[in-house]
């Protein structure tokens, strides 16, 4: 069976915001350009940015639903961001330099339980990802329609912020891929593992809402909390929608 590109996101501040892609140029060793390139450390924290830490630092979606709901626009020429929330006014600034600005407009949609942001941090050697490499997650719509038919819904892909979709395999066919490497388009990645899954998962992206038992239904239907896989760019190219993914 033969498999397609059907969706490209990033998500420029890590767990705020996500914004879809036509097209994008892969590098080796690098993660998504400008995904994870920002990360909103809590109060708790004291990273800069300067190196790689996991996730516990930051806010993020599976502490605070209500993030899942977040949408952002990148203009890469000026750094800029326009973010958008169903319960907030939308937002234009740069995370660089309007850090605080950004900590006030999100505040109402935190929890009051959790320990508020503190401040935004941008990462210097590579996006922030909630892996210790520099990953690419890529996901099936097979088996998302497989968990969403299980659990009698429909269930949107952006629960699971992942960077690539594809479409046109069996569900969980993509299990199949760690240790091997793809092409698709003029770039070739190599499948490392599987991707275990947070509480994120369980929140509607529309609503910023928890509606559904994602990590139950996994672990009573298939024995495991996993869903997509992390790869790495091991070759540059440039990848678009409707690229063929080709197993080498």
């Amino acid at each position: 069976m033969t498999s397609h590109l059907t969706h490209i996101w990033r998500h420029p501040i890590k767990a705020h915001g996500v914004e879809a892609l036509q097209t994008v140029d892969l590098w080796t060793g690098k993660t998504l350009p400008w995904d994870r390139a920002w990360a909103v450390a809590h109060e708790l924290s004291q990273v800069d940015g300067s190196e790689w830490v996991p996730c516990g630092n930051f806010s993020r979606g599976a502490k605070a639903p209500s993030l899942m709901a977040l949408k952002a626009i990148l203009d890469e020429a000026t750094g800029k961001i326009t973010m958008t929330h169903p319960d907030l006014p939308d937002i234009t600034f740069n995370p660089d330099t309007d850090s605080d600005v950004f900590i006030d407009w999100v505040r109402p949609i935190m929890p009051p339980e959790r320990t508020p942001s503190a401040r935004i941090v941008r990462a210097q050697a590579r996006g922030m990802t909630d892996t210790d490499f520099p990953s690419i997650s890529l996901n099936n719509l097979a088996t998302n329609r497989a968990l969403g038919e299980k659990m009698g819904a429909d269930l949107s892909p952006l629960r699971w912020r992942g960077n690539l979709w594809f479409d046109g395999l069996k569900p969980w066919q993509e299990f199949d891929w760690v240790g091997k490497q793809l092409r698709i388009g003029g770039a070739v990645l190599e499948i490392r593992e599987r991707i275990t899954r947070c509480m994120a998962t369980t929140v509607n992206p529309d609503t910023g809402k928890r509606d559904a038992a994602t990590l139950d239904t996994l672990q009573d239907n298939w024995g495991h909390k996993q869903f997509g896989v992390y790869g790495v760019v091991v070759k540059d190219g440039q990848i678009a929608l409707g690229d063929e993914i080709e197993v080498l």
